[in-house]
């Protein structure tokens, strides 16, 4: 399928390399990707130098696509409790500046975890307020913040995503999908994007590994690992297809970033594996 159309610009998380920051930035260029989302932890060790964490990302012939922030970062800190809500400002005002020093525009507005269960309508408020808040003090700084609905997150069914969208400002309040995070919480990618057409800013194109699936469709497995949640491009239940055909019809023309959270064999491998299903399968080119 040929998407001459798309007016996207793919880019690479740095998620699969873990702590292994510059290896990731030197595979991903190898590997032809020109823009990387580094982890926020690494960014953070750069705020008071922006400009040398530039230069990094300048060797290897990168740009920065975004940094991940939201409510996540310290393990419990919640966007539905009032009393983390300037711990939560603050951190992201901070990634935010790192985000603009380094020439880039997005910041991905995680949700806290571990899931304690539905959001009540008076913690989807409490939520919403301390999002337009942070979202409002990033955009001074020409960052946008995109909410990203999230597995085992306090943000993760499409109730909660309606009803947070329908109480976050629209003009400071931007959306994140994430193809297999939405997919598994059994909400439509395609539809979402459709329906939230004029907010979404920033996407992740992540694959979810089919129930029932079984070692010999992961050949890659070096060892006796158990099968992970999430797999390379290509290999997993989600229909890109339809998601790189609403991000067309919608005219986007921002970054779409590859993620795999766990390699089945080596970072460098299964995001060749995610490069050539981008390329041959989507149509989209990636390398120069």
């Amino acid at each position: 399928m040929n998407q001459i159309n798309f007016q996207g610009k793919i880019a690479v998380h740095a998620i699969t390399w873990g702590d292994r920051h510059l290896q990731a930035m030197e595979e991903a260029a190898q590997l032809g990707y020109r823009a990387i989302e580094p982890w926020p932890s690494f960014a953070l060790e750069y705020e008071d130098r922006t400009d040398e964490l530039r230069e990094i990302l300048q060797r290897y012939g990168l740009v920065m696509s975004a940094l991940y922030g939201g409510a996540s970062g310290i393990n419990g800190r919640r966007f539905t409790d009032a009393a983390q809500r300037q711990s939560i400002i603050d951190y992201n005002v901070r990634l935010a500046r790192v985000i603009a020093g380094c020439g880039a525009g997005h910041l991905v507005f995680g949700p806290g975890a571990p899931r304690l269960g539905k959001a009540t309508r008076e913690e989807l408020k409490i939520a919403a307020d301390t999002i337009n808040e942070a979202a409002k003090r990033t955009l001074e700084l020409g960052v946008k913040s995109c909410l990203h609905p999230h597995l085992w997150t306090e943000l993760q069914d499409g109730d909660e995503l309606d009803a947070l969208m329908e109480l976050c400002d629209p003009e400071a309040v931007f959306l994140a999908p994430d193809t297999a995070h939405l997919t598994g919480a059994g909400i439509d990618p395609a539809a979402v994007i459709r329906r939230y057409r004029e907010r979404v800013a920033y996407v992740h194109l992540k694959d979810l590994t089919p129930e029932g699936a079984t070692r010999e469709d992961f050949p890659m497995l070096m060892g006796n690992e158990a099968l992970p949640v999430f797999c390379e491009l290509g290999l997993g239940q989600i229909d890109f297809h339809s998601v790189i055909e609403a991000l067309t019809e919608i005219g986007y023309t921002g970054w779409v970033t590859v993620e795999i959270d766990q390699s089945t064999s080596t970072p460098y491998r299964s995001l060749e594996i995610c490069r050539d299903f981008v390329e041959s399968k989507l149509g989209i080119p990636i390398r120069d």
